[in-house]
């Protein structure tokens, strides 16, 4: 089995990525227990809702018009798996087939919960123009009267589902891999955003759906590698022996 890959001071980047999702998961629980989620949405909304709901920009330009995106991109990564194109070629093919597939099912474990999901979007609440009272995401079973099906962020997920790229190159190109990561988390902070201005979503929506993204990301992460670690090797070659001549 192979060492596992370290950080700059030698702690094992295992190691670091656990305690990394651990951390991420306490703030994210700490958020939720704040009221933040209200505070923030008053910043773009009133009594008379939300005035850029149907924006040129937020509703057009990062929502409507970039849907087809996110499912071209899985598309040409699980074609990848069979013929790689650019730094996908250094990859080996459980990494390659590991990224198309976390990918897929991080949209795929969003869409899910949305879909059991009671939580209304802010739009719908009474303080919004609504007609329906607020309801944590946490009361499970609680209907608050509203349509539903607003929790997590689905549109966030759009970004953040690529944050599997992160795990697949960091084994064999970490400088790939940062990029990766650095471009997920934009992307998926960016249309989560403008969600929230639309008043479609609170911001612990697209906290969670990053944090669901990057814990299904990281787990798919931890499979691959234990497969390939007990991957049997290949025997060594052993050189021939010499032969000494009889004197």
């Amino acid at each position: 089995m192979t060492a596992s890959p370290s950080t700059g001071d030698g702690t094992p980047l295992v190691s670091r990525v656990f305690l990394g999702t651990l951390l991420s998961l306490a703030l994210l629980i700490a958020w939720d227990l704040s009221s933040l989620d209200l505070w923030m949405a008053h910043w773009f909304g009133s009594a008379a809702g939300f005035p850029l709901e149907d924006h040129w920009f937020w509703r057009g330009t990062l929502h409507d018009d970039i849907r087809w995106l996110p499912w071209a991109v899985e598309l040409a990564l699980l074609a990848a798996v069979a013929r790689p194109f650019g730094a996908l070629r250094r990859l080996a093919v459980e990494r390659r087939a590991q990224l198309g597939l976390t990918t897929l099912a991080s949209l795929l474990v969003v869409s899910t919960l949305k879909l059991h999901s009671l939580t209304s979007c802010p739009w719908e609440l009474h303080e919004f123009g609504g007609t329906v009272a607020y309801v944590s995401h946490w009361a499970w079973g609680v209907h608050d009267g509203g349509s539903g099906g607003c929790f997590p962020g689905g549109h966030a997920s759009a970004g953040f589902a690529f944050l599997g790229g992160f795990f697949a190159f960091r084994h064999t190109l970490p400088r790939t891999a940062q990029r990766w990561l650095a471009g997920a988390l934009l992307a998926g902070l960016v249309l989560g955003v403008a969600q929230q201005v639309r008043g479609a979503h609170y911001m612990s929506h697209t906290l969670w759906t990053a944090w669901l993204c990057w814990a299904s990301a990281a787990l798919a992460d931890n499979i691959v590698s234990q497969m390939i670690s007990q991957r049997p090797r290949p025997a060594q070659a052993q050189a021939p022996a010499l032969a000494i001549p009889k004197p």
